[in-house]
């Protein structure tokens, strides 16, 4: 898996770490008990700055994604940790409600917006490995000129 970070975004850079670890998780890319690289290492291959990774993998461990193993790293943690799942499910239900009201206030309708959320399920459900896949396949070629702002580092499929 590779972890690309677009320096143009409007999303903070810990915020599109964060983003892609969870998806990886999500299509089994990173699996129970693998290792994350290091934040320095990560920051280093990324081009950035080691603080913006701690945050990620704070925010990662703090939403129970990750276990911290003192000095031995980050680790993807199991999914039945505590109550992860049930405190992610209802963040993600308010994060849907924000995104309703947020399609509403913008003119569109109730319809609308279920169209939308259900095409957006199945892409998560249905294709997301496939789309991961294309990506990762795509960041494995030379960068092209277009993509300069991006930086991406690789995870290795090493488990503890």
């Amino acid at each position: 898996m590779f972890i690309e970070v677009d320096a143009t975004a409007k999303e903070p850079l810990y915020g599109q770490i964060r983003d892609q670890i969870v998806a990886g998780i999500a299509t089994g890319e990173l699996t129970v008990g693998m290792q994350l690289p290091s934040v320095r290492a990560l920051a280093a291959d990324l081009g950035i700055n080691l603080h913006t990774v701690n945050k990620a993998y704070a925010v990662l461990r703090d939403e129970g994604y990750v276990r911290m193993k003192g000095r031995s790293g980050a680790f993807i943690a199991e999914a039945d940790d505590g109550d992860r799942r049930a405190r992610a499910l209802s963040a993600a239900e308010e994060e849907l409600f924000a995104a309703a009201l947020a399609y509403r206030a913008n003119g569109g309708t109730r319809g609308q917006f279920l169209e939308a959320a259900a095409a957006q399920a199945a892409r998560a459900f249905g294709t997301v490995s496939t789309a991961v896949a294309q990506k990762s396949d795509k960041a494995r070629c030379a960068p092209s000129p277009s993509s300069a702002p991006m930086e991406r580092s690789a995870i290795a499929n090493a488990h503890s």
